[in-house]
């Protein structure tokens, strides 16, 4: 039988600790080795001694030495004052650790897996306890699975990638530690297709592309994870959110507008102050001594708005649209450019409607985010996570298992009547409701969490919100919570990198770059440059003493959509010579034409 990916992976990261010990010594002490989506990673405490970058080919080849030895994964478990002693004795402080936490969650025995080996290392043999084991080749604290034995793993399948540091725990305060990671995939194709796909991304990243191309500014003054958008990089933005209010103004939304931060009261009342807490940014008011935090999302001002009408049925659905900024305190490590910030500018909209019509409004929202991300080109192999609550923790999630069955349902009912290619992920919801996630794949198949959809019967419960119904009685609304963007910096570092930095004309900053051949060409250079600024289009004239050569390479440099050189032949018969950037396609138009067909890929907001 097949094992799964993850199983090879968490193996992969014990062969190589042990192949780091053999090349760096014994003395490197092990925090933690998970697999992840696409390899592993270990962190290791190697004291005094620093890892460098040319020693992970060597670990590397160490590595492929284990896996053609065929070691045995063996598993066994210690009591918690065994695995303390043994742990403890080695020297290994972060699992002891670990153990001790263990221990205060009840844990009575702790789990390992031993690798039997040619070679029997010699500091095991004076541990009783650890019996047959005792002549391992390598030991390591762990719950696993993995695989029987090392031979399983095809050599050609996983590669050391990369260096990184890492606090233990993730915590500032702790010591940094060097993280190792790996890549590894089924098989050397699958590998080599992955490794490919990187090397196409690096060209594509989107902090050298904004920068590039002045999109975007990242300032140690203003501080990490607070981008400063340009000029050039708000027309994209822009250009963004009409679109999205364009999508919805049609379907009876109203736009809203709600202040940056709220008093602690707010979240205490929305739950978000039990469950967000140390991620919310607080702020403490000067003359008026009141607690006021940074909103983290905007829901628990919309309730405010809606809890302040008088509804009734027929006002239902009552539907609620603000592109707001929201702050929450990400982890500087994790912070990057635009796809990961702490200054959140979300395409928010809230629903409050019935539970029969949670159907029908979801099936608006889904119609709406499949003509959003067709016109980015990125609906190709997209699928749909249905998160909905683990069944093993309750405790994580506010409200009762009656009004969750209900909202589970709604959500499967409409990805079912709407044809999504959906999977339900249990353990994936929201602490206040389910989910409807979006997965779009880029031009290079990195795939991204985007679009959500999210069902909510606790927040109207928490604030008291009701409208009166046929009965002339108070009945709960239900809240849907919609983001089509996810959230516009986010979405504008992955189109950045999707495009690769050369984007559809109706979003370009530059759609239009006059060259002309010669200063002798320059009033007939700037009639044209008159006639498209009059036309409503974006268009530059390089004036500069330049040679023709270096003007093209310019333009193109700075990713100008058309290029129209003017010289005497176009000057004598009132045309535009036309490059097209993208496609590389050119040809000789006249004024009037070139106007009217660009404004036509601008209003179709073709590819």
């Amino acid at each position: 039988m097949s094992l799964p990916i993850s199983t090879k992976r968490h193996s992969l990261s014990h062969i190589m600790a042990q192949a780091t010990r053999m090349v760096m010594g014994a003395d490197a002490k092990l925090a933690i080795g998970p697999d992840i989506d696409t390899g592993w990673y270990y962190d290791i405490d190697f004291g005094d001694k620093t890892l460098e970058e040319s020693k992970l080919k060597e670990i590397e080849k160490k590595m492929k030495s284990i896996v053609r030895e065929g070691q045995e994964f063996k598993p066994f478990t210690l009591s918690v004052a065994d695995a303390r002693d043994f742990l403890t004795t080695l020297g290994e402080v972060y699992k002891v650790e670990m153990v001790n936490d263990l221990e205060a969650k009840w844990e009575v025995v702790i789990g390992f897996y031993a690798n039997i080996g040619k070679f029997q290392n010699p500091v095991y043999k004076d541990f009783a306890y650890l019996g047959e084991f005792s002549t391992s080749t390598f030991i390591d604290m762990c719950q696993g699975p993995h695989v029987n034995n090392t031979n399983e793993i095809p050599e050609d399948s996983f590669k050391i990638d990369k260096l990184a540091g890492a606090y233990w725990r993730g915590d500032a305060k702790n010591k940094q530690l060097t993280r190792i990671y790996g890549l590894a995939f089924e098989n050397a194709e699958e590998l080599a297709a992955y490794t490919n796909m990187m090397e196409e991304a690096k060209k594509r990243d989107h902090r050298i592309l904004g920068k590039k191309l002045k999109l975007f500014t990242v300032s140690d003054m203003v501080g990490s994870g607070l981008p400063l958008i340009q000029p050039n990089g708000m027309i994209i933005r822009e250009a963004i959110k009409d679109y999205l209010w364009d999508l919805h103004k049609g379907k009876w939304y109203d736009r809203v507008c709600t202040p940056h931060l709220a008093k602690e009261e707010l979240y205490q009342t929305s739950g978000h102050a039990g469950k967000y807490l140390e991620d919310m940014f607080s702020v403490y008011g000067g003359t008026s001594k009141e607690n006021f935090f940074l909103k983290p999302m905007n829901c628990p001002h919309h309730m405010q708005i809606f809890a302040d009408n008088q509804f009734s049925y027929r006002d239902m659905p009552v539907r609620y649209f603000e592109p707001a900024t929201v702050y929450r305190d990400e982890k500087t490590g994790q912070l990057s450019g635009l796809t990961r910030v702490r200054s959140i500018t979300q395409d928010d909209g809230h629903l409050f409607c019935r539970i029969s019509q949670i159907k029908d409004e979801v099936s608006t929202i889904v119609d709406i985010i499949k003509e959003f991300y067709t016109t980015f080109g990125l609906m190709d192999g997209y699928w749909v996570s249905l998160s909905i609550r683990d069944p093993l923790t309750p405790e994580k999630y506010l409200g009762g298992d009656d009004v969750w069955k209900i909202a589970e349902s709604a959500l499967e009912e409409a990805a079912i009547a709407n044809g999504l290619n959906y999977k339900p992920m249990p353990g994936e919801a929201a602490f206040y409701g389910p989910k409807l996630d979006f997965m779009f794949k880029d031009a290079i198949g990195r795939e991204w969490q985007l679009a959500t959809i999210q069902c909510d019967f606790n927040q109207p419960n928490r604030f008291k919100l009701s409208f009166r119904n046929e009965q002339n009685e108070e009945e709960q609304p239900v809240v849907i919570h919609r983001a089509i963007s996810g959230s516009l910096e986010r979405f504008m570092g992955i189109i950045i990198e999707h495009f690769s930095g050369t984007f559809p004309l109706w979003l370009a900053p530059e759609q239009v770059r006059i060259i002309p051949i010669g200063e002798t060409f320059f009033p007939y250079a700037e009639e044209v440059f008159s006639e498209l600024k009059k036309s409503g289009l974006r268009v530059k004239f390089d004036d500069s003493t330049d040679s023709l050569g270096k003007k093209i390479r310019n333009a193109e440099t700075e990713h100008a959509n058309y290029i129209l050189v003017v010289g005497a032949e176009e000057m004598a018969n009132r045309t535009v010579a036309v490059r097209n950037f993208k496609t590389k396609w050119q040809s000789t138009e006249g004024i009037a034409e070139f106007v009217a067909r660009i404004q036509e890929e601008i209003q179709s907001k073709a590819l």
